[in-house]
């Protein structure tokens, strides 16, 4: 097959998810082109069978800001021409999917869209009204739209009611990259870099630092661990929380014990150095660092918000919340850290559940026989 990515090319989990799964594609035997507006940076090295393709955004004066979403579609339409693109998947309605439809017009050729929806798309855009009319525009003109919960799923037809059916299709992990196998040498290599005795439990949350990630319950829910459990927490990350954040570890006179560890590269050792990783979100249409960190051997504590209660079984594969409830997260930490063989057999199942669903091959297969079907679909019209 030959299959065309649009995708944001920065650090996200669109971003990241678009680019695996290019990566596992094109391991595949199939040819792979990326075209975006910069080279994604999980491409950090060259990958037979994949193409890039950099659209150069030119700020003409006759335009009041530079013309985006145009160029782009210009350049998909270019692409499909000169490699015969039989697929081109998009990632995020707006304004992807709406570049990829006016690229297929413009090229005059019959290519299949698969369009898939990663939250902000729907959770933020979805309810500006003034773009709601395109944001059902692009999904139903694609051919498939996918989304990466079941939670995204109906968010999407509640707030944009589309005539085309969704699918879902979850996030899968990069078990290549993030697993657990060399976890207790790297934690002990961690813990040494950043001072932590050999004995304290690490909890551990990286994000965008948004209101919407409630960093202050996490703050909150550790300071209650901290008063029982031999403790740190490792926050990876920075954004426009971290001011409030860094007073209230202040108030609360945990400064010592709280490490910012600020933008990190290397995301996948600070996942193995945890003993729990916390995602209390109030939305989330996954929890793609979640999945990552679950395979890495750390142990989930998350609200129930969105996605999250589809990646974590409650007290089987770690522990569910209701946004805000911080006095739970804590009791559910302290159990388990306290109680070994209840935290080892925690972590097996989470490991094995998260082989059976959220593997590459499982989400790759199924993204693979969408494309072939809706190949065969456009040879036969």
């Amino acid at each position: 097959m030959k299959i065309g990515i649009t995708c944001y090319p920065s650090v996200g989990g669109s971003g990241i998810i678009a680019t695996e799964l290019g990566i596992q594609m094109a391991r595949r035997g199939h040819e792979v082109h990326f075209i975006t507006s910069n080279v994604p940076f999980r491409l950090d090295a060259n990958h037979p069978n994949i193409y890039i393709h950099q659209t150069d955004i030119n700020d003409y004066s006759v335009f009041h800001y530079p013309p985006y979403d145009i160029t782009l579609a210009s350049k998909i339409s270019e692409i499909i021409v000169e490699y015969d693109l039989e697929i081109i998947h998009m990632h995020y309605a707006v304004p992807h999917a709406i570049c990829g439809i006016l690229a297929r017009q413009m090229s005059g050729r019959k290519v299949g869209i698969v369009t898939t929806l990663h939250g902000t798309d729907i959770t933020v855009l979805g309810h500006d009204m003034s773009l709601v009319s395109a944001i059902r525009f692009g999904i139903n003109g694609s051919d498939i739209v996918t989304a990466v919960s079941e939670s995204l799923k109906d968010q999407t037809q509640k707030l944009i009611g589309p005539d085309k059916d969704i699918q879902t299709v979850y996030n899968f992990v990069d078990e290549k990259h993030f697993n657990a196998l060399d976890k207790d040498n790297i934690k002990h290599r961690m813990k040494k870099r950043f001072g932590v005795p050999e004995n304290t439990r690490v909890l551990m949350h990286t994000s965008n630092f948004r209101k919407i990630k409630r960093i202050d319950d996490i703050i909150r829910t550790f300071h209650k661990v901290e008063q029982s459990i031999d403790s740190v927490l490792v926050l990876v990350g920075d954004g426009p929380e971290m001011n409030s954040i860094r007073r209230l570890v202040k108030k609360l006179d945990i400064e010592e014990n709280v490490i910012f560890a600020g933008q990190q590269t290397d995301v996948k050792s600070f996942y193995l150095m945890s003993d729990v990783f916390l995602l209390m979100s109030e939305k989330e249409s996954f929890g793609l660092a979640l999945l990552e960190a679950m395979n890495c051997g750390a142990v989930p504590v998350g609200s129930t918000a969105g996605g999250i209660s589809e990646v974590i079984k409650h007290e089987k594969t770690g522990y569910l919340v209701e946004v805000g409830d911080h006095h739970a997260a804590a009791r559910y930490i302290i159990d388990i850290l306290e109680d070994e063989t209840l935290y080892e057999n925690i972590k097996a199942r989470m490991l094995e559940d998260i082989h059976s669903r959220f593997h590459s091959n499982v989400i790759v297969e199924e993204y693979e026989v969408l494309y072939k079907k809706l190949i065969e679909a456009q040879n036969h019209e």
